[in-house]
Formats: C-alpha cells, structure tokens, sequence
C-alpha cells in the first residue's frame, strides 16, 4: 500500500512579505490618526507617505487611492468587530455570559481605537458606494449578533426593541473617544471602563 505523503509544512511569510504586511499596516494606523484630526479631505496621499517614512508614490505600492486607505480601514474594522463579537458569543457558556463578554469586548475596541470611531463616524459618506453598503452590511450582522443574545436574556422583547438598546448602546460605547476627556485631560481607561460596563448593562437589560 502507497504510503501518504507526509503534510506539506506551512509557508511562512517571507522577509519580503511581512515588511509589505507591516508597512501596509502601519500607514492604516496613520491613516486613522490623520483622518481623525484633520477629516479625510484635510488629508493627502503625501502626508500618509511621510507619518510611516515613505513617499506620497510609495502608498500606492499598497493602496490604489486615498479612498482605498479609507475602505480599507473601516471595512476592516467592520470585519474585526464581527469576527470577535460572533467569537465571543460562541465562546461564552450562556446568554448572560454572552452579553457581558460582548460588551467588555466593544469597550475594548472603543478605549483602543478612538480614532477609528471619529473617522467612521465622520468619514463613513466619503466611501464609494460599494465600500459603503459592505461596511453597512457587517454593522447590521454585528448589531445581529448582540440581538440574538440579548433576545436569549429577553425573549418577551420585540426584534425593534432589541435593536434599538444594541443601537443605543453603541451609541453609549461609541462616544468614548469624547466623553473619556474632560477638557484637555484624559480620564485614566480605568476609571471608564467600570462606569461603561454598567451603564451599558443597564441600558440593555432593564425592565
């Protein structure tokens, strides 16, 4: 009998490969950065090339336009907020696991990534319309997976009712990146997240 041919061992990424990988990344985080200062339109393909050391021309070796920096970003997003929420339920042992997981999950994103909450926030229009309707579609499957939980925890609850406290709670969760300052002084993540977990359990599943 033939033996079977022993696995193939995965490839690694090659030097070459992850520098590309890296680089990529890193003008996403400037991209976040500046969009969020300056407004997508107060920024040029020049100034993404100098906050990561290249030229404006070098960007295009990763992205085919400023536009495509910001649909990568926010369809990113998107697909990380859906990929760790859909996780996350699957990983907690019921339903009201399910929902607090969720919710330190979501703070997670919205203490560590306040940038990208003002750039979609403000920017989301300035996608072309495919870009757009697929950010769109994995927010409405994000907001879906919240949904399910809750409606496990309260099942007399209508799919409108349910909708509108996940909604509100992102509402909630998503204004960190404002209400986490007062003034010019940054409150400490420590002091913000507790007040958030209850306020977003609360909003959830009150009476």
């Amino acid at each position: 009998m033939t033996q079977p041919s022993p696995a193939a061992p995965l490839e690694r990424p090659t030097q070459r490969s992850q520098a590309k990988a890296d680089r990529r990344a890193a003008l996403l985080e400037s991209a976040a950065t500046l969009f969020a200062e300056r407004g997508f339109n107060g920024v040029s393909i020049e100034d993404l090339g100098a906050a990561v050391g290249v030229s404006g021309p070098a960007v295009y070796r990763h992205f085919s336009s400023k536009q495509a920096v910001l649909s990568a970003l926010l369809i990113g997003v998107s697909e990380r907020l859906l990929a760790g929420g859909q996780a996350v339920e699957q990983a907690a042992a019921d339903a009201a696991t399910a929902l607090r997981s969720l919710i330190g999950f979501h703070i997670d994103f919205a203490l560590g990534e306040p940038d990208t909450i003002r750039v979609q926030d403000r920017d989301l229009d300035s996608l072309d319309d495919a870009a757009r309707r697929q950010v769109r579609r994995l927010q409405r499957r994000y907001v879906e997976v919240w949904m399910g939980v809750l409606g496990t925890l309260h099942p007399a609850l209508a799919d409108d009712e349910l909708r509108v406290r996940v909604q509100a709670t992102f509402g909630l969760l998503n204004s960190t990146p404002h209400t986490a300052r007062v003034g010019t002084l940054q409150v400490a993540p420590g002091v913000v997240r507790p007040v958030l977990e209850r306020m977003a359990w609360a909003a959830l599943t009150s009476p």
